[in-house]
């Protein structure tokens, strides 16, 4: 604890332990560690996502363990959601004891909260501690403002209404329609656990001392502008991973980059539905047939057997063509030139590191924003496609594929996000929006605590 003991200030960190929330808040806290000297930050966070997310205690960022809220010999049954709803009855009791504890064990009060801006109850904390309240938004500035505005959406379109009604109501909404916006704002059980959690965030959010979010300011304007106009202190500080310390090494144990090498620029399909869900069997045996047909190189990045999971003979049919692995390097895949789309489910880490590798997309969305980027995607920005229907269809893949690597309309769409990229690389350069932005926190968090406690 010597370190807690010469820093000068310490900052307690809560994350949201579920799908990609923890990684791109830790990148956030490096940033602000290298950026904050004389600073220890607590990262609390359950122990399974400690574990995948934080391999070893850094210099300045230590992490602790709250209750997940699962009952005595719980045992993991198949349903996703289950963790998850056990887990918001927990909070905030389980962050609060565990802040305790972190006092205790450190001897140092807290001076600062960066809490995952889906907690509300940061608000409550930071207002019973007199310290600062840092809530950052890990996806799109265009999801954060649905939740901001669910009140005026379920105005005008109700609940459970007309799916193909367009939000024209809101600047810069007219091409999103109702049925694009994540379940729970208007359609579906809009009090279960999380649409209850999201509604409070949009809420709660101008309690807040700064927003911080994971885009730059040039993605998506008109939306950023009007959350400018709404809280007093909203500052796009990404895309992280053009920002955050990258590992020098990368593990590529499957060997995908030398195999990527062999291929032509822009002809390899790049397939990964991320880390949580698998399209059903009878999408997947449609996506294998799509490939198969159009004969097009692939590397699959697929969690689980895929001799169970992939049509019987496929691998042995398209190995001369295709690479499956269990793991890969995302945005190392993604900025190989070989590459000509990844077909994703739209969640905005892998929309950042597709413009960052200049990739356009193919998105099969599932659940919370991933719709609603999908839909930005293809009919806003315009460097990707969803598909008929929202799922992976034989001739809807087909069609997909061909138009992104072997038509003009695929150049225009590599063009666009090319555009895109060189838009982020710029916000984080010196005098660059996210770089300024970036400061701006840094002097709000290393000196409004004493403002507030003043």
């Amino acid at each position: 604890m010597e370190s807690y003991r010469n820093a000068s200030k310490h900052i307690a960190v809560l994350a949201f332990p579920f799908g990609t929330h923890a990684v791109p808040l830790l990148n956030f806290v490096l940033q602000l560690s290298d950026a904050c000297p004389h600073t220890m930050f607590s990262f609390l966070n359950a122990q399974q996502s400690n574990n995948s997310t934080f391999p070893k205690n850094l210099d300045k960022i230590k992490s602790f363990n709250v209750w997940d809220g699962l009952p005595e010999g719980y045992t993991f049954r198949g349903n996703p959601h289950e963790p998850l709803d056990y887990f918001l009855k927990a909070v905030p009791g389980n962050f609060i004891k565990a802040i305790d504890v972190v006092v205790f064990e450190t001897g140092k009060p807290i001076d600062c909260l960066i809490t995952d801006a889906f907690y509300a109850f940061g608000a409550d904390i930071a207002d019973e501690l007199n310290i600062p309240w840092v809530a950052l938004w890990t996806a799109s500035p265009r999801a954060l403002f649905v939740h901001v505005d669910s009140d005026v959406i379920r105005h005008h379109v109700g609940i459970n209404g007309p799916k193909d009604k367009p939000l024209d109501f809101l600047p810069d909404f007219s091409s999103i329609r109702v049925a694009d916006l994540p379940n729970g704002l208007t359609s579906g059980d809009i009090d279960a656990p999380m649409p209850a959690l999201l509604y409070k965030m949009g809420v709660s959010l101008s309690r807040a001392t700064v927003i911080a979010t994971n885009s730059y300011e040039d993605l998506d304007n008109t939306v950023v502008n009007m959350l400018k106009l709404r809280f007093s202190t909203f500052l796009n500080v990404g895309p992280f991973n053009l920002v955050s310390v990258s590992s020098s090494t990368v593990d590529d144990s499957h060997g995908t980059l030398d195999w990527m090498s062999k291929h032509e620029a822009a002809s390899v399909v790049y397939i990964s539905f991320g880390s949580v869900i698998t399209p059903p069997p009878h999408e997947l045996h449609a996506l294998c047939e799509a490939l198969e047909e159009c004969e097009f190189p692939y590397l699959w990045s697929l969690r689980g057997n895929p001799k169970k999971q992939l049509p019987l003979g496929f691998l042995e049919r398209t190995s001369s063509k295709g690479k499956i692995v269990p793991w890969a390097p995302q945005q190392k895949i993604l900025e190989h030139p070989s590459v000509g789309v990844f077909v994703s489910h739209g969640g905005w880490n892998s929309v950042l590191e597709s413009i960052n590798g200049t990739v356009p997309m193919i998105c099969r969305p599932f659940f919370g924003d991933q719709q609603l980027n999908t839909r930005t995607v293809e009919v806003v920005w315009g460097f990707g496609l969803g598909l008929e229907g929202g799922t992976l269809t034989k001739e809807g893949a087909k069609q997909a594929l061909k138009l992104i690597l072997s038509s003009q309309e695929g150049k225009k769409m590599r063009e666009k996000i090319r555009v895109q990229k060189e838009l982020a690389c710029k916000a984080v350069k010196p005098n660059g929006s996210s770089n300024e932005n970036f400061k701006t926190l840094v002097k709000l968090v290393s000196n409004s605590y004493q403002q507030v406690s003043g």
